[in-house]
């Protein structure tokens, strides 16, 4: 086992010692995650709804600043969503010609602040917005790492800051006899990455 997989792999064990921390905090709270959504716990939800701060008060806020950025910020989604409509399509038209599994967005696309009673009707909008546009990049980098899984799958010759799953996978930097066993590979989508 080559040592980059190796770090990889203890990377992923971290991320299931990650998880059980998330379940962790989920008892500390008092919610469960259900079909449905998350609930609270009654005495906790109302705990919870004493930290609201009134839509009013948050619109009329005293910092000027977070309203001049405002504009800033919301004028963004008309590019993100043009964005969301190419990649979307090159999904459904491509991954089915190259015979890639198609990625399941509600994976990356998850809208679970609207549980919380603390927040106010504005913040909610604003997490609806925030996880929209995260979880749409998430879902876009899973769309290409998978495209870059089939076409070129090479690891760098430096590690990337940010890489994805599949990147365990690929071939090692000045390899081409490990290149040309992945390159268009469908057998490796068989099983996904953690």
């Amino acid at each position: 086992m080559d040592k980059i997989k190796e770090i990889i792999e203890k990377i992923d064990q971290l991320n299931e010692k990650l998880k059980k921390e998330h379940q962790r905090l989920a008892e500390k709270y008092g919610f469960s995650v259900r079909e449905k959504g998350i609930v609270f716990l009654e005495k906790i939800k109302a705990r919870n709804q004493k930290f609201r701060v009134p839509a009013w008060k948050y619109v009329c806020s005293k910092n000027i600043r977070h309203l001049i950025s405002l504009p800033f910020i919301y004028v963004m989604i008309f590019p993100i969503f043009i964005l969301d409509i190419f990649i979307t399509l090159y999904h459904a038209v491509a991954f089915p010609l190259y015979g890639i599994p198609k990625v399941k967005r509600s994976d990356y696309v998850v809208y679970d602040r609207r549980f919380l009673d603390y927040l106010n009707i504005v913040q909610k909008v604003n997490c609806l917005y925030c996880s929209y546009a995260n979880g749409f990049f998430a879902y876009a980098m899973e769309i290409a790492a998978r495209t870059e899984r089939y076409w070129c799958p090479i690891k760098a010759a430096n590690k990337p800051k940010v890489y994805h799953d599949w990147y365990k996978d690929f071939a090692d930097y000045g390899s081409p006899e490990e290149w040309k066993q992945k390159f268009n590979e469908q057998e490796a989508f068989k099983e996904s990455p953690k």
